[in-house]
């Protein structure tokens, strides 16, 4: 589940996206550079073989470490696009391209919001979108709706097997995991499986906030929004998913945001910010660029304490439980730091160095009391300990040593 955002306004585009996933699914922060290929050469997606383009942009992707494709990303053109999963009455192919797959190909073969949404269309008529699209459930599929957005507007492109709609983008505009276009919506749609998605409530609230926002500092209060609750806030049926900072713990419907994601767009420069790590409310937004690669490390399900993502997890778990302690506090030190990479955003190197030493700081502090009353619901509890266990995470005081980020090479 997903919640994807823009506000298209006289001069400029603001863009912003939670993805949400399995809990142990890290997310990783992918530079890819421009490419060539030769006549006739292939591309091997996630699950099927494509005829490949002549050449690729170069592009910044957020995915799932067992996909080749994106839940979000940007190009050098300055087109970024966010998917989300849509639940309709057309049947899933077993195989084919996922919605990720269709992302990521549109950001490497268009150069304009327009022409993205070509290349998704082409790709949905030849070869189709279908295949696996969860980790602890390989077999879970759906189909997919982008918000695709340049320095001039956004489009909002939604599908329903071979059939799609698009709709431009006038002022503040919201997608999450529902069809939204009219008409399309009413002819496609699942009732049942779209309210155990919850998408309407979030979509509404994060709707209801978009109209107002003016900066990325915006954006990211509406990523980190618990709803009408300062802390995340929990059902047996689904967990935190009412919300659009989302807090897994549900019995039939359990995602956790695995990543976020804020663009700037404009004629007169494009600017990026993504936190590479889980759960917005703990994280920080970095600024990241294109053509500046950072060394975020190689995560998968298993706790790796030299990856970027599952450090943000030594935080993000341990804390959690104690969000109406942990959450203040880390969001007065976190301000400062965040507010002056929006206004003016530093060099990225610079900026993850700056991060890292936050995390480290937080890690620490939240080793201190480890026997601290967790405040979650048992159900949600329960649910954590056994991804805690699936994946290796290290429980007690120990904390893992301290690795720096550095530039890729």
């Amino acid at each position: 589940m997903c919640d994807t955002l823009a506000v298209v306004s006289k001069d400029r585009v603001l863009f912003a996206k939670n993805s949400d996933r399995d809990p142990n699914e890290a997310q990783v922060l992918d530079w890819q550079p421009r490419r060539e290929y030769p006549a006739g050469a292939s591309l091997r997606c996630t699950w099927i073989e494509i005829p490949q383009a002549r050449a690729t942009h170069a592009v910044l992707l957020s995915r799932p470490f067992w996909g080749w494709g994106a839940e979000m990303g940007a190009n050098e053109h300055g087109v970024v696009i966010g998917n989300e999963a849509v639940f309709t009455r057309a049947p899933c192919a077993k195989t084919g391209l996922t919605g990720m797959d269709l992302l990521r190909l549109a950001l490497e073969r268009a150069n304009d919001a327009q022409s993205a949404v070509n290349v998704i269309v082409e790709m949905l008529e030849t070869p189709g979108q279908g295949g696996g699209c969860g980790l602890e459930h390989r077999s879970f599929t759906y189909h997919n709706s982008f918000l695709i957005a340049d320095p001039t507007r956004a489009i909002v492109l939604e599908t329903a097997g071979r059939a799609w709609a698009t709709e431009d983008v006038r002022g503040a505009r919201s997608i999450s995991n529902v069809l939204s276009i009219p008409g399309f919506a009413e002819q496609h749609g699942d009732r049942v499986k779209t309210w155990a998605g919850a998408g309407r409530l979030r979509a509404a609230r994060t709707l209801c906030r978009a109209e107002s926002a003016s900066t990325a500092a915006d954006l990211a209060s509406i990523l980190r929004d618990h709803g009408e609750h300062s802390s995340p806030h929990y059902s047996w049926l689904r967990g935190g998913l009412a919300a659009p900072c989302v807090h897994a713990g549900g019995l039939i419907a359990s995602s956790q945001t695995a990543g976020s994601w804020i663009s700037e767009l404009s004629s007169t420069g494009v600017r990026h910010w993504a936190t590479g790590t889980a759960a917005p409310c703990v994280s920080i937004f970095k600024p990241v660029a294109i053509d500046e690669p950072i060394d975020v490390g190689s995560p998968t399900d298993q706790f790796d304490e030299s990856s970027l993502w599952w450090r943000g997890e030594l935080v993000h778990r341990r804390v959690i439980g104690r969000a109406s302690e942990f959450l203040p506090r880390l969001a007065i030190e976190r301000l400062p730091v965040e507010c002056g990479w929006f206004q003016d955003p530093a060099d990225s190197k610079e900026a993850f160095a700056t991060a890292g030493q936050m995390t480290d700081r937080w890690i620490e502090a939240s080793v201190s009391r480890p026997d601290s009353v967790d405040e979650r619901p048992w159900f949600v509890r329960r649910y954590w300990r056994k991804r805690n266990e699936r994946a290796g995470f290290p429980s007690g005081r120990r904390s893992p040593r301290v690795r720096a980020l550095a530039p890729a090479e």
